[in-house]
């Protein structure tokens, strides 16, 4: 229940701030597809008529199936929390590319909602959730891991009387 609650809370929070940016920032844009990170190609994917919806459906299952593995893993809070808030973030760009976008941001194209200017780039909410949680996702996973294969070797160490 707790990742799902911090799913809900991250889609509610950033669409609501994207809803409010529309209607009040004047250098708010449409994001059809892509940033740095992916490049230009992949990017003129995502805004392809044909090939974005279907990254689209695609981004969908594996957001679907990302929040069943959240909800039924045994894995630490430690884990579970910033990959639930990440998944929060991808779950709610992909929500306005999947038209959520027509009551956060009516009259515009196809496409994730920015408006947070950082040097030449434009972000969201979401955007952030993104970075900030798959950083420590990926250390909180790799410091389970790396506990889990030292335990047993240090449990079999110790001499037996």
């Amino acid at each position: 229940m707790v990742v799902l609650a911090l799913i809900v809370l991250v889609v509610v929070l950033d669409q609501a701030a994207k809803w409010w940016a529309w209607r009040h920032l004047l250098w708010t844009r449409i994001n059809p597809g892509g940033d740095a990170l992916v490049g230009r190609t992949i990017g003129a994917w995502y805004a392809g008529p044909v090939t974005g919806p279907l990254l689209d459906l695609l981004d969908c299952g594996l957001v679907g199936i990302a929040v069943s593995v959240l909800a039924r893993c045994r894995a630490p809070a430690a884990v579970r929390v910033p990959a639930a808030l990440m998944t929060g973030g991808w779950a709610s760009n992909l929500l306005d590319r999947l038209g959520i976008h027509c009551w956060t941001a009516p009259g515009s194209v196809r496409g994730v909602v920015d408006f947070i200017h950082l040097g030449p780039h434009y972000y969201n909410f979401a955007d952030f959730f993104i970075i900030g949680c798959t950083s420590l996702f990926v250390l909180a996973a790799g410091y389970q891991g790396i506990r889990a294969v030292w335990r047993p070797a240090a449990a079999g160490s110790v001499p037996q009387t």
